[in-house]
């Protein structure tokens, strides 16, 4: 296979040009960036030495460009899976606001009894924090003893002598 010259018209070079700054996602910007470096006469070493990645990544961007252009070079498809809980947020979310659970063990069994979906501990409270639910930590407020109480009304020694 011949080696691929990357050779921009006029109104690609405008177009890499302007996409490189203001693009909103930052890989595209890079990509254009490694475009343009390359129609300028850089090696794809120079070029992935300047934007800080490897020499491969570059050799991907020019077989993305070569094989759909511009609009090859701007597809973004990032392969994230998707909750299967996720179906069932709002379901889930209004019924924790309606009757909030105690702990992490009742929240696995309402999502089990509302979805059908089995998850641990760790997963639950991730999800439920997603949710933008909080974990609200409940503890006992400490209350100094009445002093008009028997076990309370004489003063004990803090030393005791052995009777």
């Amino acid at each position: 296979m011949d080696w691929f010259r990357v050779r921009l018209t006029e109104e690609q070079r405008r177009v890499v040009n302007e996409e490189r700054t203001f693009h909103p996602n930052p890989r595209i910007r890079e990509r254009m960036l490694v475009l343009l470096l390359l129609h300028n006469g850089f090696t794809r070493q120079e070029a992935a030495q300047v934007v800080g990645i490897g020499r491969a990544t570059v050799q991907r961007y020019v077989a993305a460009f070569r094989e759909g252009g511009l609009d090859g070079l701007r597809q973004w498809n990032v392969n994230r899976p998707v909750r299967e809980m996720a179906a069932y947020r709002e379901l889930i979310r209004e019924s924790f606001e309606k009757q909030p659970v105690c702990t992490v063990a009742e929240a696995i069994e309402r999502i089990f009894q509302l979805t059908g979906l089995r998850r641990g501990p760790s997963q639950v409270r991730k999800f439920l924090k997603d949710l933008g639910l909080k974990f609200q930590r409940v503890r006992m407020i400490p209350v100094p003893p009445k002093k008009t109480w028997p076990s309370t009304s004489k003063p004990k020694p803090i030393f005791s002598t052995p009777s």
